[in-house]
């Protein structure tokens, strides 16, 4: 079966906790704090392997969870880092962040790769925190939480030319002849229904990847049929090759096939309407193709290249594959996906906090303050006295008496619930 899109939960590794610690040494009065710092989290890295080919193995594995950081230790001691999760991807895998939509990443190149959830930073020891008013401190920092996130993973197949028109109009026999590729072949609609890679090669050395991509029928921009399956793979081809039943079986015409192949390609994506296009007369040697070549040859009013051919004896199809080449050779290659394409960076500004009302609960959101309370020890007097003051300078105090807090109202910061005490 193929399997082109798919959704997968990733995390990065969690930090390693600081520990807290004394030098408790013979001869050594007052060794003062040795607690070291916690390891950080491996990443979720997504990397491109040219030798898979659809996402089958996201089927049965949906949850990725990079190493965390081992725990700080005494005698100055650090943790050590967890370990990196390596997910191979296939070539033409688009990344995006299902919680809103955004493009993580396009990847295109062999070895190619890019961190979809990056693991947290160790905690620090109590060896980091000694001051000259606090010689011996009893708090460490908890490690980090890695990056979470859900997303959704598309295929988009890498093809030079892709191989678009009716079911049964012959794409998956023309396909047969020209390359090694042997797709299922049978006299039915709808043969083909999952997209077949195949490697043409010409006597000169040269070769060029081509698509075959499962029959469209009319609605296929809305989702008729396998439309919305298999439309997306024709977005990656430099030139597309348009096969038309010219013999008109089924009481087909060629003609309207054609035009309605078209306007679904455009209506689904104008930029492929603009794309280069090559249309193979098929099945020329049935009856009643000879009389609808004419026809379609008007219809195409010198816009595209013509070639008749017939994909069961062979007749055209050499003159059709050197004339392919020669329009690939002319066309610029596919634009490399740089590495600044390969992870978007929203700019914007965003607040360090936002508060909202929850059912009498105030509910404070921000990367910064959840990541604070994440790292502290709650159980800890010293980490807590530590944390109000944070808070207090970064102004939530304040902003939470703008909102209308009271004494004895519920606060909660990611998974924590606090009930408000005026310092004041």
């Amino acid at each position: 079966m193929f399997y082109d899109q798919a959704k997968v939960f990733v995390k990065g590794g969690d930090g390693g906790n600081g520990c807290v610690a004394f030098r408790r040494e013979k001869y050594v009065p007052e060794g003062g704090p040795s607690g070291g710092d916690g390891g950080a989290g491996g990443d979720v890295v997504f990397r491109v392997d040219p030798g898979l080919r659809t996402l089958v193995d996201f089927r049965y594995q949906r949850h990725f969870k990079a190493g965390r950081g081992q725990h700080g230790m005494g005698k100055n001691m650090h943790g050590k880092s967890g370990a990196d999760l390596v997910v191979r991807v296939p070539p033409g895998t688009v990344v995006r962040d299902t919680s809103n939509g955004a493009l993580i990443a396009d990847l295109t190149r062999e070895g190619q790769q890019v961190v979809v959830a990056r693991g947290g930073r160790g905690g620090r020891g109590n060896a980091r925190f000694a001051t000259a008013f606090n010689k011996a401190p009893r708090m460490a920092e908890k490690g980090e939480p890695g990056e979470e996130r859900q997303l959704e993973l598309e295929l988009k197949l890498l093809a030079d030319v892709g191989l678009v028109g009716f079911p049964n109009a012959g794409k998956s026999t023309l396909i047969s002849r020209l390359s090694a590729a042997r797709p299922k072949i049978a006299d039915y609609p709808f043969t083909t229904v999952t997209p077949n890679l195949g490697v043409v090669r010409l006597e000169q050395g040269q070769s060029f990847v081509m698509a075959d991509i499962p029959g469209l029928i009319e609605g296929a921009h809305a989702g008729a049929g396998l439309g919305h399956q298999f439309l997306r793979h024709t977005g990656r081809t430099r030139l597309l090759l348009h096969v038309v039943d010219a013999a008109g079986t089924e009481g087909r015409d060629p003609v309207a096939d054609f035009r309605i192949i078209n306007r679904e390609l455009s209506l689904y994506d104008p930029e492929l309407a603009r794309r280069p296009q090559v249309v193979a007369a098929n099945k020329m040697d049935l009856p009643g193709a000879a009389d609808n070549l004419p026809r379609l040859r008007d219809a195409l009013d010198g816009r595209y290249e013509l070639f008749p051919v017939s994909a069961l004896s062979g007749e055209g199809l050499e003159a059709l594959v050197f004339h392919l080449a020669r329009r690939l050779a002319e066309l610029p290659p596919p634009e490399p996906a740089g590495e600044e394409h390969e992870r978007l960076v929203s700019v914007r500004e965003e607040p360090r906090f936002t508060i909202s009302r929850q059912e009498g609960v105030f509910v404070v959101r921000g990367r910064e303050i959840e990541r604070h309370v994440a790292m502290t020890d709650l159980d800890n007097d010293e980490a807590v006295e530590r944390l109000q003051r944070i808070i207090s300078l970064s102004g939530l105090e304040d902003a939470l008496r703008a909102a209308g807090i009271r004494e004895g109202d519920t606060v909660r910061i990611r998974d924590f619930e606090f009930e408000y005490v005026d310092s004041l």
